[in-house]
C-alpha cells in the first residue's frame, strides 16, 4: 500500500460499534474480496472488501473477520485470518502480513492462518445460535458476479442449517455514515491531492488539449501523492460531452470557446473524494458560461448551507429543486408556465438538471448511510447540483465534499479547491 500506516486504534472503535449491536450468542463474519481475473494470468488490481477494511484495516486478499463478542473464551471474541506467508510469496508477490503485523495493524491479538478457518469456525458455531451474514444491500448495487462472501454464505447455510440468520448491512449502513474523526482525516487527505491534481490541471489545460491527456495529468498527481489513483472512473467531458451525465471515453480534443466538465476524486487509503469543477478551454467564460455558472454556485452553496442535523434527504432534494428552479427562471430556460403545468413526479427543472444533489461519500464513492432518518454530525456528502443545456453545447457541474456539524454550517473539505470563475480564470492565465 501507498498510504502512510493508519492507527489501529479507529478499527478497534469501528469494531466495538458494530458489536454494540449484534444480538446476544451471535458471531459475524466477513470475507476480503476475490482477485477477479481478466483472461489467461491477468487479474484485476486488488480492492479490498470496504466493510472488511473498515473493521479491521487490513488491506490483502485471502482474510476473513470473526466478531463473538459472547464467545466463552475472551480470546475468540475478535479472530482475524490472513494467508499464510513464507519465503516463496515473499519472493513471487511481495511481503504480506505477519500474524504479529496482522495485530499491529488490525488491533485483533487472536490472528490464525486461514488454513484453520473451518475448524475454529465449527468449534465457535457450537457456542453461538445466530450468524451475520454481509450481504450487500447499497441502494445502487447491481451485482452480478459472485462474491468471496456469496460463496460463504451458501456454503454456511449449508452446514449449520439450524443457525438463525441476521444481516451485517443495516448496522453497517448505520455506523458507516457517521464517520469518526480518523476517517474525515483520511477523507481530507484524499480532497487534497485532488486539490493537487486540480491545481495542476489548471495550468495544463489549452485549447487543442485531448480530454484523455488531462486524465492523465490527473493520474500522474494522484499517484505522486500516495493515491493510488482515481476514486472511481473519471468524467473529463469537453463541449456537448458533459451533458452525458456518466461519459467516460474521455477521448476527445478540447476545443476553443467550450466548456469541460472534470468530476474526478482521488482515493487515499481506500476513502473516497468526489469533486467536479467546470473550466473554460481557452481559460475565459464566456458571459453566458458565467450566467450559468453562477447560477449553480448558489444553488450550490444553498444546498451546502440545508445540510445540518436532522434534515431528510429526500425533502433536501425537494428543497434543492425549488432553489434550482428559480434559477433557471432567471436563466430563461424555463417560463412561468413549464413551472404550472409541471409534473409532480418529475418537475420541470428535471429538464436541465436530472440527477441527485448528494450521496454518502467515505470508503465507497457513494457510501453506506441512512438515507430514510435524519442526518446526523459527522455524516459525509456530496454536493453537486449541475445545469445541463444540450441546445447550447455546455454542461455545468460543480461538487464539494462536507462535513455536517453538531451545529452550524457543514465543514467543506474541498474548500481549498478553486471554484470562483474569477479565481479559475486567474489560475489558467498564470495570475
Amino acid at each position: 500500500m501507498k498510504y502512510h500506516p493508519i492507527d489501529s486504534r479507529l478499527f478497534v472503535r469501528n469494531r466495538q460499534k458494530f458489536m454494540s449491536h449484534m444480538q446476544a450468542g451471535s458471531l459475524a463474519v466477513f470475507n476480503s474480496n476475490d482477485i477477479y481475473p481478466i483472461s489467461a494470468d491477468s487479474t484485476m488490481p486488488f480492492q479490498q472488501q470496504r466493510d472488511l477494511f473498515y473493521l479491521s484495516g487490513v488491506d490483502q486478499e485471502e482474510t476473513i473477520l470473526l466478531l463473538f463478542p459472547d464467545a466463552l473464551d475472551v480470546k475468540h471474541r475478535e479472530v482475524l485470518f490472513v494467508r499464510e506467508t513464507n519465503d516463496h510469496i515473499a519472493i513471487w508477490e511481495g511481503e504480506k502480513l505477519t500474524k504479529e503485523r496482522a495485530f499491529a495493524v488490525s488491533g485483533i491479538r487472536t490472528v490464525y492462518w486461514l488454513k484453520e478457518f473451518d475448524k475454529v469456525f465449527f468449534d465457535l458455531m457450537t457456542e453461538a445460535s445466530t450468524i451475520y451474514f454481509n450481504t450487500n444491500e447499497h441502494y445502487r448495487q447491481a451485482v452480478e458476479t459472485e462474491t468471496r462472501e456469496a460463496r460463504f454464505i451458501r456454503a454456511c447455510k449449508e452446514k449449520f442449517p439450524a443457525h438463525q440468520v441476521a444481516k451485517s448491512n443495516p448496522i453497517l449502513q448505520e455506523i458507516r455514515g457517521v464517520k469518526e474523526p480518523g476517517e474525515i482525516d483520511l477523507m481530507r487527505t484524499a480532497c487534497g491531492i485532488t486539490e493537487k491534481g486540480f491545481r495542476r490541471v489548471l495550468g495544463f489545460v489549452k485549447p487543442g488539449v485531448w480530454e484523455y491527456e488531462i486524465e492523465a495529468e490527473f493520474l500522474h498527481e494522484f499517484i505522486r501523492n500516495r493515491s493510488r489513483g482515481f476514486a472511481y472512473t473519471p468524467i473529463i467531458a469537453s463541449g456537448n460531452n458533459a451533458n452525458v451525465l456518466h461519459y467516460i471515453e474521455n477521448n476527445q480534443q478540447c476545443r476553443d470557446g467550450d466548456l469541460i466538465l472534470m468530476d474526478v476524486g482521488a482515493e487515499y487509503a481506500n476513502y473516497s473524494s468526489d469533486m467536479t469543477r467546470t473550466i473554460p478551454v481557452n481559460g475565459r467564460f464566456t458571459k453566458r458560461q458565467k450566467q450559468v455558472y453562477q447560477s449553480v454556485l448558489r444553488i450550490k452553496d444553498e444546498a451546502t448551507s440545508m445540510l445540518v442535523p436532522g434534515t431528510l434527504w429526500a425533502e433536501y432534494h425537494k428543497e434543492v429543486g425549488k432553489v434550482m428552479t428559480s434559477e433557471l427562471l432567471g436563466l430563461g430556460l424555463l417560463d412561468k408556465a413549464d413551472v404550472q403545468n409541471e409534473n409532480p413526479d418529475w418537475p420541470a427543472y428535471k429538464k436541465f438538471f436530472m440527477h441527485g444533489t448528494s450521496h454518502h461519500i467515505g470508503l465507497d464513492t457513494h457510501d453506506y448511510g441512512q438515507l430514510k432518518t435524519p442526518m446526523k454530525p459527522n455524516m459525509v456528502f456530496t454536493v453537486e447540483p449541475g445545469i445541463y443545456i444540450p441546445q447550447e453545447g455546455m454542461g455545468i457541474r460543480l461538487e464539494d465534499d462536507v462535513v455536517i456539524q453538531e451545529s452550524g454550517p457543514p465543514v467543506n473539505l474541498m474548500g481549498n479547491i478553486p471554484i470562483l470563475p474569477d479565481e479559475i480564470e486567474a489560475l489558467m492565465n498564470g495570475g
